[in-house]
Parts: structure tokens; C-alpha cells; sequence
């Protein structure tokens, strides 16, 4: 049996009767994007342990099988836990003597503190050019997050009761994922962490274009199509061809969010007031991802700081 076919009977008989809907859709996009692309056509008995460890450092390198994109780390744990669980359901019921032990995660230098990708202020200029001056004003939803940092999933869910333009306020209460069922369709639902509730103060010089976007929009979503509601998968392939249009290199949606926190940063915005915006736990989680980002601001501060000594008097440069 081909492990594929594995997969489905698994779905079928232990999982789909066992967990919420929304759980077992989760699955199912989760099977049909990432594992049956890369190891479905494999035989049972052909799983081993290095053909399982390939497969998890692909999921790191490359990601989407069919997009090529690389997927966000807590999507690549969710992975991993799919495949463990079906393959300890197949070792109990003798379809293979293969679990997931042994197999090692690579380390995730984002999540680490390492240099995560973000766009240079000539790439974001670039693009804001191009933006002010396109016919499609749902390139906005770029202009957005640029500026308040949203993750995607809560800019396709944003609604028009949650844009205070009196007050300038900006409340982030959803997220959304696609989810296929013939046809991608937004499912919609609560964010997963407390933190992630956050009401974000929209920059003055954004308000304008946010209230073109709302004369022009066509449904209750910020970003809406002209028909149907504007899918996570769609607006992102928007982006990408935006990027190309522009001859950027590309980078995923997420690296507008690396990039509103690193324009930040580099603007002496503080820590704390920078990771309530961004919807994360903590400072510490902040400083943790955009530690590189702080290093220029680090020898400003050291350097003012040496200006102490002796008034200056004595400093000397060095060519």
C-alpha cells in the first residue's frame, strides 16, 4: 500500500471521526498541499528513517510543493505531527513498522534570533511608488501592512466595522486561512493567543488611502474582490507579481511584517510599544526575532554614550 492511500483510510476512519471540522480540514489541506506531494507515492514499507528526515528538512528549505513558498514553522510542526500520528495508527493496525522516532526538526534561525528577511527601504519605496499610482486599489492591503505590521491572515479578515477612522484605530480580532473543499474558500475564525487581540493605532498619512479602499470596496472584508471574497492564496500570488512587476527579488507576505518591525526599530520606536503592535507575547519574544535589527541602534546609543568621555576633547578619528 502506497502511503497515500494510507492517508485517506487513516482520514476516513480515525480521524475524521475522532476531531472537529475544522481540525480535520486543517488535515486535509495539510496531507493534500505538503505530504502526499513528497512522500504520498511512497510504499509502506519504503518510509525509513532517512527518506522521513529528507522530507522534514524539505518542509524547511523549500516548503509548498506546489508553490515552492516556505511555510511558516508552527505549519511545519503541524506537519510533522500529522505524519507521526498516522504512521503510529498504521504501525497498530500492521500496515508498517516505521514511526517517526529518531527524526530531528533542523533549527530555525528566525525563531532564534537570527537575520530574518525584510525588505530594503529603496524595495519598500519602490513599491509604495508603483502602489499610489495603481488602478487596483486592493494593493492597499501592501500599503497596510507595511505600516501597522498585520500578519496576512488578519489583513483577509479584517472587516469594515473593525477600521475606527475617527479615532484611527485599527482593531485585530480574526484571522483567516483558505481551505479547500472544490475551490479554496476563507474560513475565518479567532486568533490563537491572546496577545494577538490588539487594537493598532493606523499611521495619519495611511487614512486617506484606507478611505479610497472603502469607497471602492465591494463587501464587508478590507480586501475584497469584485465578486467573491479575496482568498489568503490569491492575494498572496497578487503580491508576488507585484514583486516581479518591480524586478524585487522575492520575498514571501510575511516579510512586509519583518519589515514594518524593522523600520521601526531603525525609527527608535521601544520594545514594548513595538511588540503589543505586533501581537506578540512578549518583549523578549520581540527582541528575540529582531535582535539584528537593533545592532545599528546599539552603537548609536554606545557611541553618544562615548561622547561622555572628556567632552570629546580627546577623540581622535581613525582613517
Amino acid at each position: 500500500m502506497k502511503y497515500g492511500e494510507w492517508l485517506d483510510k487513516w482520514m476516513r476512519l480515525y480521524v475524521k471521526p475522532a476531531v472537529k471540522d475544522k481540525t480535520y480540514r486543517n488535515y486535509v489541506d495539510i496531507i493534500r498541499l505538503y505530504v502526499k506531494p513528497k512522500v504520498g507515492e511512497y510504499e509502506m514499507n519504503e518510509l525509513d528513517g532517512v527518506v522521513l528526515q529528507q522530507f522534514v528538512i524539505s518542509l524547511f528549505e523549500s516548503g509548498n510543493a506546489t508553490t515552492g513558498e516556505g511555510l511558516a514553522v508552527s505549519t511545519i510542526l503541524q506537519t510533522v505531527s500529522v505524519i507521526e500520528r498516522s504512521l503510529m495508527q498504521a504501525v497498530k493496525v500492521g500496515y508498517a513498522k516505521m514511526t517517526f522516532d529518531g527524526i530531528t526538526c533542523p533549527r530555525n534561525d528566525e525563531k532564534r534570533g537570527g537575520e530574518v528577511k525584510c525588505f530594503t527601504l529603496k524595495e519598500q519605496r519602490k513599491m509604495e511608488s508603483y502602489i499610489f499610482g495603481a488602478a487596483d486599489v486592493r494593493l492597499y492591503g501592501v500599503l497596510l501592512t507595511l505600516y501597522t505590521g498585520i500578519r496576512i491572515g488578519e489583513l483577509m479578515s479584517l472587516t469594515w466595522s473593525d477600521v475606527d477612522f475617527q479615532k484611527g484605530l485599527l482593531s485585530v480580532s480574526k484571522t483567516c486561512r483558505d481551505s479547500w473543499n472544490n475551490g479554496y474558500k476563507k474560513i475565518v475564525g479567532t486568533p490563537k493567543t491572546v496577545s494577538s487581540y490588539r487594537v493598532i493605532p493606523i499611521p495619519k498619512q495611511i487614512l486617506p488611502y484606507m478611505r479610497l479602499l472603502k469607497r471602492q470596496s465591494n463587501g464587508k472584508y478590507v480586501i475584497s474582490g469584485k465578486r467573491n471574497d479575496v482568498s489568503v492564496r490569491s492575494y498572496q500570488r497578487t503580491f508576488e507579481r507585484l514583486l516581479k512587476r518591480l524586478n524585487i527579488p522575492h520575498r514571501s507576505f510575511h516579510s512586509l511584517r519583518h519589515t514594518f518591525a524593522t523600520r521601526a526599530i531603525e525609527n527608535n520606536i521601544d520594545i514594548k510599544t513595538l511588540s503589543e503592535v505586533m501581537g506578540h507575547k512578549s518583549p523578549a519574544i520581540t527582541l528575540s526575532i529582531y535582535a539584528h535589527s537593533l545592532a545599528p541602534h546599539k552603537k548609536l546609543m554606545m557611541n553618544k554614550l562615548g561622547k561622555i568621555l572628556m567632552g570629546g576633547f580627546y577623540y581622535v578619528d581613525e582613517d
